[in-house]
């Protein structure tokens, strides 16, 4: 089954279960995947649908920190939700020694040598851990090990 129909699956359990929460945060999901394809005139893949809930997640964790600057913590315990639900969609996150692996991997494949050629060690890791890292923190060791 693909990752569309499962969530499609999910909404439609979500509403026999009158889980409004859950039903509500799968909607947003559902409509941002249909978007998209309107958009483009295509049929969305699972990558496509996955880089559509990293993109709501990073939406998500952004949304709370500043709700938890204002001290909106109403908002932060409804945002916190909302990722919880999505998170569901993404496949099992890397650790961080698995990501530390593979970014030394990428840059000693890539020849990089220096901060410059950050850009193509980040072109191999990209398609390799789309979905099951967070690219800030891959990018942010990536320039660590460049650095020194």
């Amino acid at each position: 089954m693909s990752l569309k129909a499962g969530i499609t699956e999910d909404m439609k359990t979500a509403m026999r279960a009158k889980d409004t929460a859950r039903l509500g945060t799968i909607r947003l999901l559902l409509a941002a995947i249909k978007q998209r394809e309107v958009d483009e005139r295509i049929e969305l893949d699972d990558a496509a649908v996955s880089s559509i809930v990293e993109k709501l997640i990073k939406q998500r964790k952004d949304s709370i920190s500043q709700f938890q600057t204002a001290g909106r913590d109403d908002l932060v315990a409804a945002e916190q939700a909302e990722l919880v639900v999505l998170q569901a969609y993404l496949p099992e996150q890397l650790s961080t020694a698995e990501v530390e692996a593979a970014v030394a991997a990428a840059i000693a494949e890539s020849g990089a040598a220096s901060a410059k050629d950050m850009g193509k060690v980040m072109g191999l890791l990209k398609p390799r851990l789309a979905g099951r890292a967070d690219m800030g923190q891959v990018s942010a060791l990536i320039k660590a090990r460049l650095a020194g």
